[in-house]
């Protein structure tokens, strides 16, 4: 069965990728609003945005949680910003409380390290931590007294209590995990239970996991099947015609704010170059896979985005599921008025048996 999750943004300051509000960001109840609205509206939950200088991602899902029922909140967190044995506790004990409801989405790309004492900026050492810090947590939900002296952490005789709701017959927070380059493709292939893609053209999207599902094998992956997500923007209007008049008008409003088009790589991360590099292929991909955001700041999900009517979308959201996409993050902004009008009228659709 696949997945949709939603977007909420987490950050102090308001204007994120465009949304107008200009009230409420940084609190508890702006937050559970958004939750609240993707639980009413179909959404199984939603991705929390990390990064240093918002509010700690874990504390607000905490919060999140406790004022929801059935809202999965797909926590963002980082090696080296976190112990394993630290994070692993925290989890287990959400996870628990919650009744299984948490995700968990590990980031290894660059933030401002430097500010929470993270010394490690080799990007294939940072890599390798992940890995380290996977197959930890992973030991620390399901065994006892686990002894480990790796490269980066160090444990000695740890038992967890209390452990994931379901570890005594094999569950654990579902692991997500993105990334394009060489080394986290390893990671993924044998440590995550879900590898994220941005929004590339699907053909892009098969060559990858193509290539992930065979890494998986020459690696000798030890868990389930991997399995692929996919975490871009979709501009959802009634019509087509109208999808494109206000996708066309976010772009210029953000060529407005911006002298000159965005050129290069992103904090030096693969995937995000890899979306960059679309622009040269036109500025419409597939059937409706908008590039041009990309030239003007729209950075990670918000370098492509999906555009047309529910129908339009849904066909080519079905198009990547038909490739083994089973997990879509999605989001526009307004967030708060984005978080119905696509689940109202996008969700009903994904979820509706095909004609064979």
């Amino acid at each position: 069965m696949n997945e949709f999750l939603w977007y909420i943004p987490n950050t102090v300051e308001p204007g994120h990728r465009g949304d107008d509000t200009t009230d409420g960001w940084g609190t508890l109840d702006y937050s559970v609003d958004l939750a609240e609205a993707a639980e009413r509206h179909g959404w199984g939950g939603a991705l929390i945005g990390t990064g240093w200088g918002r509010p700690d991602t874990f504390t607000v899902a905490t919060a999140i949680a406790a004022r929801t029922t059935t809202f999965r909140p797909l926590v963002a967190v980082r090696p080296g910003y976190w112990q394993p044995a630290h994070f692993a506790s925290a989890a287990a004990t959400l996870d628990r409380l919650s009744g299984g409801r948490l995700y968990v989405n590990v980031v290894t790309g660059v933030d401002d390290l430097a500010a929470y004492g993270d010394g490690e900026f080799d990007p294939a050492r940072r890599y390798d931590r992940t890995r380290e810090f996977l197959r930890l947590v992973r030991r620390l939900w399901h065994e006892d007294a686990v002894t480990s002296t790796g490269e980066f952490y160090r444990v000695e005789n740890a038992t967890l209590r209390p452990r994931p709701l379901g570890a005594e017959d094999g569950r654990h927070p579902r692991l997500y995990f993105g990334g394009a380059s060489s080394a986290a493709e390893e990671v993924a292939a044998t440590e995550a239970d879900v590898q994220l893609f941005w929004g590339e053209p699907l053909d892009g999207i098969a060559e990858r996991i193509d290539r992930l599902t065979q890494l998986s094998a020459t690696l000798g992956r030890e868990h389930p099947p991997l399995e692929f997500g996919l975490r871009i923007t979709t501009v959802v209007r009634d019509t087509t015609d109208e999808a494109w008049r206000a996708a066309e008008a976010k772009v210029e409003q953000m060529a407005n704010r911006r002298d000159e088009p965005l050129r290069g790589s992103h904090n030096g991360s693969v995937g995000q170059q890899r979306l960059l590099d679309l622009v040269a292929r036109g500025d419409v991909l597939d059937t409706c896979l908008y590039t041009a955001p990309g030239r003007y700041g729209g950075g990670g999900a918000g370098t492509t985005w999906l555009v047309g009517s529910a129908a339009d979308v849904a066909a080519a959201l079905r198009r990547y599921a038909d490739l083994g996409i089973t997990h879509f993050i999605l989001s526009d902004t307004p967030y708060r008025q984005e978080v119905a009008r696509t689940g109202d009228r996008l969700l009903g659709l994904l979820r509706a048996p095909q004609e064979a």
